[in-house]
């Protein structure tokens, strides 16, 4: 008996699951390409250069879609509303890629949906010798299964916050190291609380603990990983032991509305005027914007307002989010 390969079932499934992942992959792609045509009227130089493949490639996806009857005066699609909404993010806040994950409901739990479509996205664009540095959150932690486990040479992962030691299960550096295992690549920690009590313990920590290295690390990193948290509870940041109520209502007061990587911002994008926010054990904003891929995955009607303030912090050049909180951010820029 021929011996399987790992992962393989002996039925096959392990064959068929990829086979239809290719499958999803490819039937989305080619509803993009039919929207931007046909809708849009881009041209097809246009589209190749915004989904990143050849010419020719557009071509023959423009008329499989005709010869499958998805282009008649309209896009006939289930994936058309998603696409619609993809491409008004993209063009709203000046991304290279949004995706949208559907919904089974309008008030369905979304992080399963954005956490497989993220899980997908990772998949596909984590190379050999990249260097990722990479936040926190229950979406990315849950974002792991659905992840394809693959042997990438010379491939780093750095955890660009310190660490919560509260919470056992989502926590920065577990997330950093399992995410790396994934990919047989080195992780990079940092062994520090994620919040200290002052500007002099925080240099003290990088310059005399052998942090100087993670920092640096932070200046040539490839892509990040990152999600938001809401401010309207803050319970991930309480169940730390790093927040008090107290500091939560000063950090309301003074417009924050969220969290990325415990610096608070407000719906502009801008970083609140609060202690936390120097205090913080993690790369600072101004490093991130730097990597040339920058990843921010999140979703959640109570993070509508954190979504639009991050984008305008962090200029995600992809965004993944569910549909519901896509049409909330539209909603909320074309109202204001």
């Amino acid at each position: 008996m021929g011996r399987r390969r790992q992962g393989e079932s002996e039925d096959g499934r392990g064959e068929a699951t990829e086979q239809v992942a290719s499958e999803s992959r490819t039937d989305r792609l080619r509803i993009r390409a039919a929207w931007m045509y046909f809708v849009e009227q881009m041209t097809q130089n246009e589209i190749a250069d915004v989904l990143g493949v050849g010419r020719v490639t557009i071509v023959r996806m423009l008329a499989d879609a005709r010869a499958r009857n998805e282009v008649k005066i309209t896009i006939e699609s289930e994936l058309s509303e998603i696409v619609r909404l993809e491409r008004a993010l993209e063009k709203t806040f000046g991304l290279q890629q949004a995706l949208v994950a559907p919904l089974s409901a309008p008030d369905a739990d979304p992080i399963p949906a954005i956490s497989a479509k993220t899980g997908s996205f990772l998949s596909d664009t984590m190379k050999s010798g990249m260097r990722v540095g990479v936040g926190w959150g229950q979406t990315l932690f849950s974002s792991l299964p659905f992840i394809s486990a693959k042997s990438l040479t010379d491939f780093k992962v750095i955890s660009l916050l310190g660490g919560v030691g509260v919470v056992r299960r989502v926590n920065p550096a577990e997330f950093a190291w399992r995410f790396a295992q994934i990919f047989q690549g080195d992780g990079y920690l940092m062994p520090t609380p994620a919040v200290v009590d002052s500007v002099e313990t925080k240099i003290a920590l990088i310059e005399r603990c052998g942090l100087q290295e993670i920092f640096e690390m932070a200046d040539v990193l490839d892509a990040v990983l990152l999600s938001v948290g809401g401010i309207a509870s803050a319970t991930t940041f309480s169940r730390g032991g790093f927040l008090k109520e107290a500091d939560r209502e000063a950090l309301l007061a003074r417009g924050a509305v969220g969290d990325l990587l415990f610096h608070f911002f407000d719906r502009n994008g801008d970083l609140v005027d609060h202690p936390v926010n120097s205090h913080v054990m993690s790369v600072d904003v101004d490093r991130l914007r730097k990597a040339p891929i920058r990843i921010l995955t999140s979703g959640g009607e109570e993070k509508t307002e954190a979504l639009l303030g991050a984008v305008t912090l962090i200029a995600p050049t992809i965004l993944i989010t569910d549909e519901e909180s896509a049409r909330r951010m539209l909603e909320a820029v074309s109202g204001s």
